[in-house]
């Protein structure tokens, strides 16, 4: 039943169905019959598609976008186990005519406690005004005492002063705890990696880091700290989703018959669509912090470095080595793109002082390759 819904949707590709093909609400009505039979169970398709439509309906701007793409979105949030739209569990946003699934903050704890083994997560805003203490080493701790008015009651957002940073905690089935907190600059460094907010800062829009700064830092606490959390594969999917926003591009066969998995490359992280990673084709051999590896183009603007496992073992890359390969990728990026994929794909790969060279090598090239464009 799957496969003949996906053989249902794709028909619509054809010239005499192009108007309904544009038309997402009659699309979700005339195949929701077919799309519930690739859903779980326990998933009412009927409120499925009022969630959907609503989402949609809240953003304009999917109207433009390639229908299919939406209901691959859809289908694949409601087999993580989200909702689209305001509960913030996940959102649909329009990105170059496609759809893409941004997993909210909410909808990554929702997945942390479906897993069995965490048992609580939470994050939190420090302000200015707040008392926090954060002890590491051998016996880690976390004090945290938000300002208060009368009464012991919390303070106002204005009273409390600006936000100076955020922590994430995670409490694991057998009672042990683990947080994670980050600076504001910290985060903003994150944020101005951000794709959706180079884009918005190129075309002089405002971005949700503008409109709700703290909601993003505390969706990037909880993000951090899930990498450190037992995960399920739903939370391990939802992860890498939201790490490659702006680049998905989902297989809808594998979405539509619930075998969708991200294809993730061991070495880079970089997430492969299906079809790129048969179709990828090797275009030379380079050597990257002393090891050979293969420079591989992935799609377009998209290049993974491919280094054999067996190099791997025999010689562990350092942190210096690691730093040595994202200055030499960044300062062979010819275009904005590869230059904003490596620049991403080092925040999972580097850390603290050395992340913070590759950032100041990254405005450097990138102020290379603006003025080359200049001039052409």
């Amino acid at each position: 039943m799957a496969l003949q819904a996906l053989k249902n949707i794709r028909n619509t590709n054809s010239a005499g169905n192009e108007e309904q093909q544009k038309n997402f609400p009659a699309m979700l009505e005339q195949f929701k019959g077919e799309i519930a039979r690739a859903l779980p169970k326990h998933i009412n398709p009927d409120r499925m598609a009022r969630i959907a439509l609503t989402a949609f309906r809240m953003t304009p701007k999917l109207a433009e976008c390639d229908p299919r793409s939406v209901f691959a979105a859809v289908i694949q949030s409601s087999q993580l186990g989200l909702e689209v739209g305001l509960m913030g569990e996940a959102h649909l946003v329009p990105f170059g005519g496609q759809c893409q699934l941004i997993p909210g903050y909410p909808g990554l704890m929702k997945l942390a406690r479906n897993s069995g083994l965490v048992t609580d997560i939470y994050p939190e805003v420090v302000r200015m005004n707040d008392k926090f203490a954060l002890k590491l080493g051998m016996e880690r701790n976390l004090e945290h005492e938000p300002l208060t008015t009368a009464g012991g009651f919390p303070a106002s957002d204005e009273e409390r002063g600006e936000v100076v940073g955020f922590y994430a905690v995670g409490v694991l089935k057998d009672g042990s705890r683990t947080f994670v907190a980050m600076g504001r600059a910290e985060v903003e460094r994150i944020r101005d990696g951000s794709r959706g907010y180079q884009a918005a800062r190129k075309y002089k829009k405002e971005s949700i880091w503008d409109t709700d700064f703290a909601s993003m830092g505390l969706k990037t606490a909880i993000r951090r700290l899930c990498k450190y959390l037992p995960k399920s594969p739903e939370l391990a999917t939802a992860l890498v989703i939201d790490e490659q926003a702006g680049r998905q591009k989902f297989d809808l066969d594998a979405v539509i018959n619930g075998s969708y998995t991200p294809v993730v490359d061991e070495e880079s992280g970089e997430l492969l669509d299906h079809d790129d990673k048969a179709e990828a084709e090797a275009s030379e051999t380079v050597i990257v912090g002393g090891v050979t590896a293969t420079r591989t183009k992935v799609n377009e603007g998209v290049t993974a470095f491919v280094i054999d496992p067996a190099q791997q073992a025999r010689k562990p890359m350092t942190k210096l080595e690691k730093l040595d390969k994202v200055v030499a990728d960044m300062k062979s990026s010819s275009t904005l793109a590869v230059l904003d994929e490596i620049y991403v794909r080092a925040e999972g790969n580097l850390e603290d002082a050395e992340l913070e060279v590759a950032l100041r090598e990254y405005r450097k090239c990138k102020d290379s390759i603006n003025e080359k464009g200049s001039l052409i």
